[in-house]
């Protein structure tokens, strides 16, 4: 009997390895090997020239990185910004305010002109027009674009993920505590259901784009499995978590639905950021140096994964608003308090990682004056981190790379995260077999090393695969964006991802310093958890392609949005366009 058991334990090991290599393949080619047709919106003529309008926001001007690029004397390199609203609606900005930007004789200024359809704009000496195209004519664009997911079925993937997770679960029930296994069973019945629950409603909308969240119920699986090991007595908590995790999701990307919305709420959110974070300072409860802990009902969290949303929430901006001097500077001001009330707080690894993303974004603005305005302040602020390091974290990075020269003592956890991830090789040891998780904080801040004991090194490293996909899907997904907001948001939150999983990684191997980070997804933690999920949102905000996001409404949806008659001044509701 017991052979039959280790037979079943070593089959059930490749049969996981398969399924996750097959998950893997699939989702990368869906997302990165197909074609990424860009949506057209309008046409800009000027004179017997034009261009096609690609995006909600597009920068005007003689240089070779503008959206619409007009290649003449008389226009400035970065001169004005143009603008489709929801409802169908076009302005024109002279964000630069050098008064080259007119519409009908009137100067635009920063805050801009609505463009009727007969308007006449003046760029210099240059004369413009927008021709916006029929609702017959987007539709028919429409039509000829590729929908998402048609080259790789979702269902068969979500058929591979299913089948992953219930070998999970069977390996969990071969060595499961005897009071335990249902609490087990119950964590990966939820999940399960909840994916294709998920599957069900975007395809009932119309959606076929399901690899950003196939991605994200892979590794939230193998959280699951990680809790099952670590705290099968915690299995409900975390199903519940799970569940609040996936709801905020959802609102979130519908919430982003309406720009102009979430124009007028960055400043709340920004204020939230702000307010948990003191929140933090004040009263939060210090764990291994650092007061990153909150306690509520007997229920602990951590601000500041919450304080990651809203910083993408309200660093990210539209184009129109991203050169203009007073949002530059306020982005900065609310960058350096963040970062520098994590170094107060003593959570150096959080207050890196919201650093990394900093520079994101501050790539991702454009401009003279702002580019050596964010390197300076964007060093000032490397600086006060330095600075700012307590002795604690100090000796962390003392340790760094000499941490088998106090195996007892210092170097305890990572020398074990590194016995166990030698000791797991290929294959793994099966899900419960593992001893890592008896050693303080494996189950956060060294899962990397968890997942190679119980699952082996290959399925670890799909771990990171699954990253590192969304990460690449968000770059490409990014210059197709309809707006700036979206593609800025999605660069920041795979950049917040990315960095979390390096630091995780390497610091278990003692190839960084060991930070205490967790590893999205995976790690068992509610407040990362939601965290993670709901920067899921941002990302599929940015995806495009027809029919991939829910975040993205339909033609359908963007005309009963638009008022029934436009008045004068306004174009006709635009729908979802089509490809060049």
């Amino acid at each position: 009997m017991e052979l039959g058991m280790d037979q079943l334990l070593t089959l059930s090991k490749l049969l996981l390895i398969a399924l996750s290599l097959l998950i893997m393949i699939r989702c990368v080619r869906s997302m990165l090997s197909s074609g990424y047709e860009s949506e057209t919106w309008g046409r800009v003529r000027f004179g017997r020239d034009g261009t096609d309008v690609t995006h909600w926001e597009n920068l005007i001007g003689r240089a070779r990185s503008c959206d619409i690029r007009i290649d003449r004397e008389d226009i400035a390199r970065l001169q004005a910004v143009l603008r489709r609203f929801d409802d169908g609606s076009w302005r024109i900005y002279d964000v630069f305010g050098r008064g080259g930007v007119w519409v009908d004789g009137s100067p635009a200024g920063e805050k801009g002109l609505e463009i009727e359809p007969d308007s006449v704009i003046r760029l210099g000496d240059t004369r413009l027009r927008l021709q916006d195209l029929s609702a017959e004519a987007r539709d028919k664009l429409d039509a000829q674009r590729t929908f998402a997911g048609k080259r790789v079925s979702p269902a068969l993937t979500l058929c591979e993920l299913t089948a992953f997770q219930l070998l999970l679960l069977f390996q969990h029930l071969l060595i499961a505590p005897g009071d335990k296994p249902a609490q087990i069973a119950l964590g990966f019945a939820v999940l399960i259901l909840l994916e294709w629950f998920c599957y069900y409603a975007m395809r009932l909308i119309g959606r076929g784009g399901f690899e950003v969240e196939t991605l994200a119920f892979y590794l939230t699986g193998l959280g699951v499995s990680v809790t099952a090991t670590a705290a099968p007595q915690d299995m409900f908590k975390h199903t519940v978590l799970i569940l609040l995790s996936f709801v905020l999701f959802l609102l979130l990307g519908l919430w982003l639905r309406d720009l102009r919305r979430v124009e007028k709420t960055r400043a709340v959110a920004a204020a939230l950021a702000l307010g948990l974070l003191a929140l933090n300072i004040f009263t939060s409860d210090a764990v291994n140096g650092a007061k990153s802990w909150l306690s509520v009902a007997g229920f602990s969290f951590q601000p500041s994964e919450l304080v990651k949303v809203a910083y993408l929430y309200a660093g990210a901006a539209t184009l129109e608003k991203l050169f203009r001097r007073g949002n530059l500077y306020g982005f900065i001001l609310f960058s350096a308090v963040c970062v520098g009330a994590l170094a107060l707080i003593g959570d150096f690894g959080t207050a890196l990682v919201f650093f990394l993303c900093f520079l994101v974004i501050s790539f991702l603005r454009s401009g003279s004056l702002a580019t050596v305005v964010l390197a300076v302040s964007g060093a000032a602020m490397a600086g006060f981190l330095a600075v700012s390091v307590k002795p604690y974290i100090a000796r962390r990075f003392a340790l760094w790379g000499h941490v088998w020269e106090d195996a007892y003592g210092a170097g305890y956890q990572q020398t074990r995260a590194l016995g166990a991830a030698a000791g797991g090789g290929l294959f793994g040891k099966g899900a419960g077999g593992g001893w890592l998780t008896e050693v303080f904080a494996a189950d956060t801040d060294m899962v990397f090393a968890v997942i190679c004991e119980e699952q082996g090194l290959i399925i670890a490293l799909c771990m990171m695969l699954a990253l590192l996909t969304l990460s690449f899907f968000a770059v490409r997904t990014a210059r197709r964006g309809r707006s700036a907001y979206y593609s800025i948001s999605a660069c920041a939150a795979v950049s917040i991802l990315l960095a979390q999983m390096a630091l995780n990684v390497f610091g278990s191997l003692d190839l960084l310093p060991f930070t205490g980070v967790t590893f999205p997804f995976v790690s068992r933690g509610g407040s990362s958890l939601i965290a993670c999920w709901m920067m899921m949102a941002f990302i599929k905000g940015a995806d495009t392609r027809r029919g991939g996001s829910f975040v993205v409404k339909t033609p359908a949806q963007s005309q009963r949005t638009a008022p029934d008659s436009a008045p004068k001044g306004r174009a006709a509701p635009r729908s979802k366009g089509g490809r060049r």
